[in-house]
């Protein structure tokens, strides 16, 4: 009788995100089966107590032990190349139940000042309040993170690229610097995914995924996971298990499948992505494009190296400022106005007053979100169609 086991390690990317995690039940099914149901029934008392006590492995309640969830964590690992992955409700339950798990009061976090808005909130609004602070740094400025670095650091965070200028860091080296200090480096993987970039296998100790966005690929569900070594991915379990920001077995579905073509989608939006680039790169309207894929981005070179391709999103500076970008946004017809990525549709939005928005006017300067900046995530509709529509706006201001 064939039966899905845990993969070999010569397993390629392509094969671990169809075939890894999914163990057949006895029913023999091809497709990975959805396991709607909030608890599990035991044979006996004697059973139901040695599971609940970890004396036997096995289901107890779905919020923190359900067999569909289960898979998609243990595909997400192998992709990965983790010991372990715990999914979350959201990708921002995701870094809030690392942040639950590993740190304590009086800790500190040197963290990217390139991240998006609601890490930003989180680190300082809510961690603060429990004692924790964050210290933040230029992405790329290695020298700025190791001087930021304190005795009571224990956790270094970053967006590799970042949301939405695209910038880049040295994930190993960073990694070299986080260890020569004792402390632990997360990477927010979530614009690359394990198809584009592995920073577990460059020197990282924790990946940060909101699976919301490109590991689902269609805009369909939310969810997040943290990959790592089982040591630290234990206690994360514990904060998902007691606190509950656990993720349903339905959303669990819907990623597990949009793995299976991630590779294939990864590739078709960084190919649409890299020629509106250039295209935009040539536009009178635009000021500057951030894009790592662009031969004159300060981290090409970089990229090109510890990435196996540049991602799907770009920013584009306009000379005209807020109203510029508001009249070019409005202009499009076909691309959706949203602050959501990852999807097969395109979408676009205004950074300083959406994504970012909460942020102070000074963080907003110090991450590079000025008012003529917009965000585009590259869908996989037709190139020419993606570039007529922000033309109709572009061609307007010039």
């Amino acid at each position: 009788m064939q039966q899905d086991h845990t993969p070999a390690l010569e397993w390629e990317l392509e094969t671990l995100a169809i075939r890894a995690g999914h163990q057949r039940t006895h029913e023999q099914e091809h497709g990975e089966p959805i396991f709607t149901t909030s608890s599990f029934v035991y044979g006996s008392a004697a059973e139901a107590a040695a599971k609940f006590s970890g004396e036997e492995p096995g289901n107890i309640y779905s919020r923190f032990t359900n067999p569909t969830v289960r898979t998609f964590e243990q595909r997400l690992a192998a992709m990965e190349g983790g010991e372990r992955c715990v999914a979350t409700s959201s990708g921002m339950a995701a870094i809030m139940a690392t942040a639950l798990a590993l740190l304590s009061s009086g800790d500190e976090i040197v963290a990217s000042r390139s991240l998006f808005g609601s890490t930003v909130s989180l680190f300082d609004k809510y961690l603060g309040k429990f004692g924790i602070t964050t210290r933040y740094v230029e992405l790329s400025n290695l020298e700025a993170w190791e001087e930021a670095i304190g005795p009571a650091t224990a956790l270094l965070f970053a967006e590799t690229p970042s949301n939405p200028l695209s910038e880049v860091v040295d994930i190993a080296a960073l990694a070299r610097i986080a260890h020569r200090h004792d402390a632990l480096l997360a990477i927010d993987n979530c614009f690359l995914t394990p198809a584009l970039q592995r920073p577990l296998a460059l020197g990282a100790d924790l990946v940060i995924h909101s699976a919301t966005k490109y590991l689902d690929g269609q805009g369909r569900a939310i969810g997040g996971a943290v990959v790592g070594r089982d040591k630290e991915l234990e206690e994360v379990f514990g904060v998902v298990r007691t606190c509950g920001p656990c993720l349903s077995p339905f959303n669990a579905w819907i990623f597990t499948k949009g793995l299976e073509t991630l590779h294939l989608r990864m590739r078709a939006h960084c190919d649409n992505a890299r020629i509106l680039a250039e295209w935009l790169e040539g536009h009178p309207a635009v000021a500057r494009v951030h894009y790592s894929g662009l031969d004159g981005h300060p981290q090409h070179e970089l990229a090109s190296r510890q990435q196996q391709g540049f991602g799907a999103v770009l920013g584009f500076e306009l000379k005209g400022g807020l109203e510029a970008a508001w009249s070019v946004i409005d202009a499009t017809r076909m691309i959706s106005i949203t602050g959501n990525l990852g999807d097969v549709k395109t979408t676009i939005t205004h950074p300083g007053t959406t994504t970012h928005g909460r942020l102070s006017e000074e963080q907003k300067d110090a991450a590079g979100i000025t008012e003529g900046l917009i965000r585009v995530a590259v869908g996989l509709e037709a190139m020419e169609d993606i570039r007529a529509d922000l033309a109709r706006g572009l061609d307007a201001l010039v």
